[in-house]
């Protein structure tokens, strides 16, 4: 079976590629044997910022009116990747 890969979509003229790189360690940090990889893709729409696995949307910020603390988006991820993982500290309790 092969690895799914999670993209990255955000807006470079609102200057979060930093943010989406901070993301994208923290998700191959945490999923090192679960995911394929991560892409960043500078979207030519302004305000734009999602993540997909393997092409399904787990999160926009449209639509959640805001940016995912880390510990939901590894919550997300992980929900789709292997919902057995144990997340340790990001768990919710």
């Amino acid at each position: 079976m092969e690895k799914p890969l999670v993209n990255i979509t955000y807006c470079p003229k609102c200057g979060w590629m930093l943010r989406s790189a901070y993301m994208a360690q923290e998700i191959l940090t945490t999923f090192v044997d679960e995911v394929k990889g991560v892409t960043l893709i500078p979207s030519e729409t302004s305000g734009v910022f999602t993540v997909h696995v393997d092409g399904k949307l787990i999160f926009d910020r449209k639509q959640m009116q805001g940016f995912p603390e880390i510990k939901q988006l590894k919550q997300l991820i992980r929900d789709e990747v292997n919902p057995t993982k144990h997340l340790g500290h990001s768990d919710v309790k």
